[in-house]
């Protein structure tokens, strides 16, 4: 794939830098992706991940990278969007010398792309990072951080899912609902217990096992299931993809018999088209980087100093941003994913423009 190949498209779109960063010493094969700086500088986390290729790796971090632009422009933030992937097995490559490396390649950037925790990646090695730059968020209390950024995020999955509902179902809540949560993962064990909490019938499935065994102990009234393919084609109302992204595609869109989904993970959408896909059987879509903007919200309040109360307070809007895209598709005629896009890229272009005005 040639990376600048990936920008042959409109003037909103495409990379604005892509960086390759490689420490032999410790194994670092890492790639930071910056798409737009417009609103101000990327925020967008580290994902370590053992990609079948480069290509793939390079593939992931362009699609997150740019889907944090448009999540951060809808979260309200005065941040761009950017994303980072290590390429390997944290398991068995992460270490401190890595981290360190990796966190002197971001210090290279000079602040046009602030870290944070992603798949693979946890508050701990935040930590480590920061030893090697101060463009890091997601930090632990004990270094005057937020600590885990998956709380807020699945309580803003939460309010989109809320949000959507009501644009279904004429009402607010989840009580009575089936939701279908494929993932148990750092945000999929918070969004079910507020699942639980709302009263909702909670249907669940993870590939780990030490995953189906947490749940099997701490809510044992959810249904597990090992497949999960099984989990999107069962009787719910409600599809929850808390996992990594692509499981909404051409084979699992047709077999979907829930009437929402909503959920955690990012770039749902195997390709473009799938949003038309989901309009066409009725399925109403409450874009990712919409209702999962929680976490960014959390890490992007800690870089003005933290406070809980203020970050929950507005990754509770996630609620009221939903219900204004999902009634901006039904006026125009779009599905939500493009009534979306169109209100961040009109953040993106009117803030964005401000910026030519020079400040003395």
């Amino acid at each position: 794939m040639g990376v600048f190949a990936t920008t042959d498209a409109p003037a909103s779109v495409g990379h604005e830098q892509v960086v390759f960063c490689q420490d032999k010493q410790s194994g670092l094969r890492a790639i930071i992706g910056i798409y737009s700086t417009a609103l101000g500088p990327a925020l967008g986390g580290t994902r370590f991940y053992p990609y079948a290729s480069e290509e793939a790796a390079l593939a992931d971090v362009l699609d997150l990278s740019r889907g944090m632009a448009y999540k951060n422009a809808l979260a309200g933030l005065d941040l761009g969007g950017g994303k980072a992937v290590i390429w390997g097995d944290p398991e068995q490559l992460k270490s401190e010398t890595l981290l360190r490396a990796y966190g002197r390649f971001v210090a290279t950037l000079g602040g046009r792309y602030y870290t944070a925790c992603d798949v693979g990646t946890y508050v701990a090695d935040m930590d480590v990072i920061a030893r090697e730059t101060r463009f890091v968020t997601g930090r632990s209390r004990e270094h005057g951080g937020a600590g885990d950024s998956s709380i807020l995020t699945a309580w803003g999955v939460f309010q989109g899912m809320r949000a959507a509902a009501e644009h279904a179902w004429g009402t607010s809540t989840l009580r009575g609902r089936r939701v279908g949560v494929a993932g148990l993962g750092k945000v999929g064990k918070h969004l079910v217990g507020h699942l639980l909490d709302d009263g909702a019938e909670v249907v669940a499935t993870d590939v780990n096992p030490r995953a189906l065994a947490w749940a099997r102990t701490t809510h044992p009234q959810v249904t597990l299931l090992d497949d999960a393919s099984a989990l999107a084609a069962s009787d719910i109302d409600v599809y929850a993809p808390c996992a990594l992204g692509g499981t909404l595609n051409d084979h699992t869109v047709p077999a979907l018999r829930a009437t929402v989904v909503a959920g955690a993970a990012n770039n749902q959408l195997a390709h473009p088209g799938i949003e038309k896909l989901l309009a066409d059987r009725g399925i109403l879509y409450a874009p990712d980087y919409v209702v999962n903007a929680g976490g960014v919200i959390q890490v992007a309040d800690e870089i003005e100093g933290f406070n809980f109360d203020r970050a929950k307070l507005r990754a509770t809007k996630i609620y009221d941003t939903t219900r204004e895209i999902l009634g901006l598709a039904d006026a125009e005629g779009v599905p939500p994913a493009v009534a979306a896009d169109r209100l961040a890229e009109r953040r993106m272009a009117e803030v964005g423009r401000l910026r030519t005005v020079l400040l003395p």
